[in-house]
């Protein structure tokens, strides 16, 4: 990537997670991609508290990435426990947390897991 592709991108993830903070997201995580995979380079994943919320998020940041001129690929996902929003060159993914932690898809791609409630044990778990 180049200089200025790399600063289009450095304002796109910043516009996400704007967008994610403006409705109380949880747990937000920014993952760089680009040395795993050609398809996109940055990854967010966010926790909501509900499905409603989830959707609100999703939408929050879809709307506010088109807003800043970027263009939204397709978003995924309508039962509001997990939705996705492409934009090319970033991947945001919402989540609910017991969805998050049974995919666990901050591991997967080389983040950290997420630290619920902050060292108390976590009021849900993944099925065994």
């Amino acid at each position: 990537m180049n200089e200025q592709e790399l600063q289009d991108l450095q304002k796109m993830v910043e516009t996400a997670v704007e967008a994610l903070e403006d409705i109380k997201a949880k747990d937000i995580s920014v993952l760089e991609t680009q040395e795993k995979t050609s398809l996109f380079a940055r990854m967010i994943i966010a926790s909501g508290d509900s499905t409603r919320q989830v959707k609100a998020l999703a939408n929050n940041v879809a709307v506010s990435l088109k807003e800043a001129g970027f263009e939204i690929l397709s978003t995924e996902g309508d039962s509001g426990e997990w939705t996705l929003v492409d934009a090319g060159d970033l991947v945001v993914h919402v989540m609910l947390p017991a969805v998050r932690d049974f995919y666990d898809i901050d591991t997967l791609w080389g983040g950290e897991k997420p630290s619920f409630h902050a060292g108390a044990q976590k009021p849900w778990h993944a099925a065994d």
